[in-house]
């Protein structure tokens, strides 16, 4: 048995893939889903004809994009809004400000006030993109203070997760546990979705709320607010602008796509992972960055973007092209503008030359030429809090305790049938299949398949029986890592059926996609680097089949019914039960619960299915594979 196994170890049913980046079988049936999912969504917007017909679409893309991300906080509760110090500046000051954007969560920001001229001013509201220094990141001090001297009151803050405001502070380091890029946000992210939210939730409040501030400023002329901000900053100047009519200008930069030609090529150029970019549901609902960025609509709106950006630059033109002509069927062509400078991931000086022209006219403010070089000031300078991390320094609370209280005020009216959700799909259909070939040890046979399925998905599926035996019940077993465990013998009776779903095992992209932001990552082995929630390969496949409408953990389940039906149907099993290895139990529990024919079997425990536990106990690390939105909502 031990010769056995070491052959079939070096069998592949799908043959040696390539090494490095590829458009896996796997990845084009996600991106042909997604432009299925566009062209439904084109068929719906061309169906305005009128500004009536636009506002009734307005109408319906908010409430589906409340609903992505879970809705917004009911109430505007007290700011508590401090200023902890002040900096001169040469012609304009830096005020230090904390406020509380729900209660015990501190927001840090940094408001710049020019000093002249006189009375209330238009104000911007500057989001800051993925940098561990947040507002104190050099090019976002140079941004304010060039708005500054322009006559702009301009408040930046950090986000959460970023800057000041870490949730996973380790004070005897003196560091996070993750990096202040992406790798809060993922961990945090991750876990709202679980409880049904996306961390944009907490990300647009937060912003709305420092509109709320700069609304109590008497230097702040309320009727003249704009926001604008780049890559991280750029997603927050879309969502926050989209939702909050208060926002005369919006200006996103290095941020605006679309969404398919992105999931195309986030694997290779951008794989940290960042959920709040990817509420579920957002291309499956027609929404889509066209739909975000028209419900900016009749207000002035600027696209910045960057012609060798990991941003698909297309994506932006085709979106642009698209958002634009609804502004000038209806007469407000002069509200909207793009800029592309030809360059990679960033605001560049052009792009904002551009951007703040366009700002300007809408501003009543004086024409300008040029953009002069501003001298950013130290990080430690500008901190508002005295060790530099507001969880550190002021009493509070978490992002992580926030969302187990989201997911406590909704679990009595937000439970979740499984099998329903698993049917609310189309049935996977097995559209042929092929033998691959047989080993024979003793009286133990393995014989091997390919499994075709789903539009171009290929399984390579095991069967170990006993020669001579006959049908046989079959178990199915189920495993994260690749689906080896058929070179035992069956048990007694039995015949056992394993396989590799799609993204695992022989599946497996081979490609280490290495994270930017976070050298940490980088000493990590390819298939530890393959399933990592910071940076891997699976979390952005994960990532892409939420924003298509069908959670990755749901296409786990068909791959399961897919060699269920395949015991059933080719081997002529009586019966089929399905286990799980290690942390597959939760697989192998769920497609016995959700696929009629599959019983539990060995480590398919029901009490496997506890999402509920990760949100009460504010886990962060759990396999990226369980990515449930609402799961914790399981009945």
């Amino acid at each position: 048995m031990a010769r056995l196994a070491a052959a079939l170890a070096a069998v592949l049913l799908l043959g040696a893939a390539p090494e490095g980046a590829r458009i896996t079988p796997y990845l084009r049936h996600q991106l042909d889903v997604a432009w299925a999912q566009d062209d439904a969504r084109r068929e719906r917007f061309a169906a305005v004809h009128s500004e009536a017909d636009l506002v009734t679409l307005q109408g319906e893309l908010r409430l589906k994009v409340l609903d992505l991300i879970g809705g917004l906080p009911a109430e505007r509760t007290p700011l508590n809004a401090r200023v902890v110090g002040t900096i001169a500046g040469d012609g304009y000051r830096i005020e230090k400000v904390v406020f509380e954007s729900v209660p015990g969560f501190h927001v840090t920001a940094l408001l710049y006030v020019p000093g002249a001229p006189a009375g209330p001013k238009p104000a911007v509201l500057l989001a800051c993109g993925h940098s561990p220094l947040g507002k104190a990141y050099a090019a976002y001090q140079e941004i304010a203070i060039r708005l500054a001297r322009r006559g702009y009151v301009v408040l930046c803050w950090d986000p959460v997760g970023q800057g000041e405001r870490s949730q996973f502070w380790d004070a005897a380091r003196g560091r996070s546990r993750y990096n202040l890029v992406c790798g809060e946000h993922a961990v945090l992210g991750n876990l709202a979705v679980l409880a049904g939210a996306s961390l944009l939730r907490w990300e647009v409040w937060d912003g709305m709320r420092a509109a709320d501030y700069l609304l109590t400023r008497s230097e702040v002329d309320g009727r003249r607010i704009s926001i604008t901000g780049t890559s991280g900053g750029g997603l927050q100047a879309a969502w926050i602008g989209a939702l909050d009519p208060r926002i005369a200008v919006v200006i996103p930069s290095c941020y605006v796509t679309a969404l398919p030609m992105r999931m195309a090529n986030r694997i290779f150029e951008d794989p940290d992972t960042d959920p709040e970019q990817d509420p579920y549901g957002l291309v499956s609902a027609g929404v889509d960055h066209p739909g975000l960025l028209l419900l900016a609509y009749p207000r002035a709106l600027f696209v910045a973007s960057a012609v060798k950006d990991f941003v698909p630059i297309e994506g932006a033109r085709k979106t642009f092209r698209e958002v634009a002509q609804m502004y000038r069927r209806f007469g407000h062509g002069d509200r909207v503008a793009m800029a592309e400078g030809y360059h990679e991931h960033r605001y560049s000086l052009e792009n904002q030359e551009a951007a703040f022209a366009f700002l300007d006219r809408f501003n009543e403010q004086p024409a300008r030429e040029g953009l002069a070089n501003e001298k950013p000031r130290a990080p430690e300078d500008l901190r508002c809090t005295p060790t530099g991390q507001v969880r550190v320094d002021m009493p509070g609370r978490s992002l992580m305790e926030l969302i187990r209280d989201y997911y406590h005020e909704n679990r009595a009216t937000k439970g979740l049938d499984l099998a329903d959700l698993y049917r609310a799909g189309p049935p996977p259909a097995l559209t042929s299949w092929e033998a691959a070939g047989s080993e024979r040890s003793g009286d133990v046979v393995r014989d091997r398949y390919r499994l075709r399925y789903g539009d171009g998905l290929v399984m390579p599926l095991v069967h170990v029986h006993r020669a001579g035996a006959g049908p046989q019940p079959v178990r199915v077993e189920l495993s994260y890592d690749r689906a080896r465990g058929a070179a035992e013998p069956p048990p007694e009776g039995w015949g056992v059926v394993t396989f590799d779903a799609r993204a695992l095992g022989e599946n497996r992209m081979r490609y280490k996609a290495a994270s930017i932001d976070d050298p940490e990552l980088t000493k990590l082995d390819e298939e530890a680097a393959y399933v990592s929630p910071l940076s891997g390969v699976l979390a952005n496949y994960a990532y892409n089949a939420l924003l298509t409408g069908r959670p990755y953990f749901l296409e786990l389940i068909e791959d399961a019914e897919i060699a269920g039906r395949f015991s059933r149907e080719r081997l002529g099993a009586s019966r089929v039960v399905v286990s799980g290895r290690g942390p597959a139990r939760t697989w192998a529990a769920a497609a016995a619960r959700a696929v009629p024919g599959i019983e539990a079997g060995p480590g398919a425990d029901p009490s496997a299915l506890d999402w509920a536990q990760l949100v009460e106990g504010l886990r962060e690390d759990w396999p990226i594979h369980e990515l449930l939105p609402g799961g914790a909502y399981l009945k």
